[in-house]
């Protein structure tokens, strides 16, 4: 069921749903500042799940998915985002969403689907509007090295991926590793 503004009760206290009328309208805002790098949340309470709109790739596999159970769905995409969900750790107590970088009250969080989805479930046209935007989002499958390079963060599963598709991986991103 997904919350109505009436029934709607946060999970983590310093974001907030604002809901938008029409499907895949509604965002999840900071209610505070971050710093670039500091974590927004951590992710608990996820369980293992098929690929689907809601969920976020946690490794290479076909069923490596988790459901976020969290407003954290919320968390629309942007091709220059402002926050990460860095689920790089093998020990899932670790996983968190961070800051790429500083965020202000009031903002929009923002993630690049494909630094963490091999090829979507429901691929769609962006709307973010900026200067680097990819148009239809597929997935990093559909990415060229150099497009996938010049993001601030992918999932090391991804760059594993594009390893064994190209042979080898933006080596930008590989020496943050």
């Amino acid at each position: 069921m997904k919350p109505t503004q009436k029934s709607y009760v946060p999970t983590h206290s310093e974001l907030i749903v604002e809901f938008a009328p029409g499907e895949y309208r509604s965002s999840l805002k900071s209610l505070k500042a971050f710093k670039e790098g500091e974590v927004l949340a951590i992710l608990k309470g996820t369980i293992k799940s098929r690929k689907a709109y809601t969920s976020v790739q946690c490794g290479s596999g076909p069923g490596d998915h988790i459901e976020l159970n969290s407003d954290l769905v919320y968390v629309n995409h942007s091709c220059e985002p402002n926050v990460a969900f860095d689920l790089s750790s093998a020990e899932q107590s670790k996983w968190h969403v961070r800051a790429l970088r500083a965020i202000k009250p009031g903002d929009t969080l923002t993630f690049f689907y494909p630094s963490t989805e091999w090829e979507m479930d429901q691929p769609f046209n962006c709307e973010c509007g900026t200067t680097t935007c990819l148009g239809t989002i597929q997935g990093a499958k559909y990415l060229s090295r150099e497009e996938l390079g010049a993001r601030k963060y992918v999932s090391p599963w991804i760059l594993k991926l594009v390893m064994e598709r190209d042979g080898k991986a933006p080596q930008k991103l590989m020496s943050r590793l």
